[in-house]
């Protein structure tokens, strides 16, 4: 019979094993960051910044545990709580804006050598650079760079909201959007014969989609290949290539809204249909240079390219339940306006 006292209980309760995805994320292979550019139209104060952490996101497991591998190989990972000194993690850099040139420029080449450099795993897989660098959006900048096992978009972006408040109310949540259901209560009144050959129209089509897609899956898994293009590559290819660097575009959400309604799609549809026609354009243009030296480089009419898309499923946004975590911790919040 085993008998755990409060001490080992206490240890339990400061480690925590890594979910099957963060496991995924610390491979070789598919080694994350999430790095988040963040304008703003006033000047940082560093200090409030860093007591703001101390007092809210420190609080969060993930941001105040470091990840320790053990075992034979490191295959015993898990998350051990240790103290977070903040400000390890906060990066101010002296930058001479004078001497600047183009100041979106520095920021690519910034926020390139940042991404190239890995985080500690000494302490929390979390940085924040703060830039008193005035670009053509914002009056200064902060850069984010997260480790993607702490957690995915959606929960940063909750977490990170669950420690803002409003301007015009500072005991107030900042206001998010809500999704409207596509079948109301008003159209099944209408007809309620219609609503219900509507829904099992609907779960026909959802199980055909999902049937077709997983075999479609399954032969392009085992059966077809990529085309080869200037844009395929390998985990060594990208290794070795020490000249990738991460180039950013900002794009007004008003554009993507209006090109939204018109087509009747969802906002992922027209940032996806986006990506797909910067990447046609660009092996166009990949194609016609090389077609300029050689007349035998011509860009495939059926070209196969896959890619990987993680799609949120969460019902709700989950603000709500990143503030539940913060709120018995901390009453202290950053101020943003809304």
């Amino acid at each position: 019979m085993e008998i755990k006292t409060k001490l080992h209980v206490q240890d339990e309760e400061d480690e925590q094993p890594l979910s099957p995805a963060a496991r995924l994320f610390h491979t070789r292979e598919f080694n994350l960051n999430i790095i988040s550019v963040i304008g703003l139209k006033s000047k940082i104060n560093s200090d409030m910044i860093i007591r703001g952490f101390k007092e809210s996101c420190i609080k969060h497991p993930r941001f105040s545990s470091r990840l320790v591998c053990d075992g034979e190989n490191g295959q015993n990972q898990r998350w051990v709580q240790t103290n977070v000194v903040v400000q390890d993690h906060i990066i101010v850099p002296k930058i001479q804006q004078k001497k600047i040139e183009n100041a979106d420029a520095f920021l690519e080449e910034y926020v390139s050598d940042v991404m190239k450099i890995p985080l500690d795993t000494s302490r929390p897989l979390w940085e924040l650079h703060l830039l008193d660098l005035k670009t053509s959006d914002a009056e200064t900048v902060a850069v984010l760079k997260i480790h993607h096992s702490l957690g995915d978009g959606m929960s940063i972006m909750s977490l990170l909201l669950a420690c803002m408040r409003k301007t015009s109310n500072p005991d107030e949540l900042p206001s998010l959007p809500t999704a409207s259901s596509r079948l109301t209560a008003g159209s099944r009144s209408n007809s309620r014969l219609r609503w219900l050959v509507k829904v099992i129209c609907t779960a026909v089509m959802l199980m055909l989609n999902t049937v077709c897609d997983a075999l479609e899956f399954i032969l392009t898994t085992m059966f077809f290949k990529d085309t080869k293009t200037p844009i395929k590559g390998d985990f060594l290819t990208v290794k070795k290539n020490k000249e990738l660097r991460l180039v950013h575009r900002t794009v007004s959400l008003d554009d993507i809204k209006l090109i939204k309604n018109a087509m009747k799609m969802t906002v992922n549809d027209v940032v996806l249909g986006v990506t797909q026609a910067g990447v046609s354009r660009y092996l166009e243009r990949r194609y016609g240079e090389e077609e300029s030296n050689t007349s035998d480089k011509k860009m495939p009419k059926r070209s196969r390219i896959r890619a990987a898309l993680l799609v949120n499923l969460r019902p709700t946004i989950g603000i709500q339940a990143s503030l539940y975590k913060l709120t018995y911790l901390s009453h202290y919040r950053f101020i943003i306006h809304i």
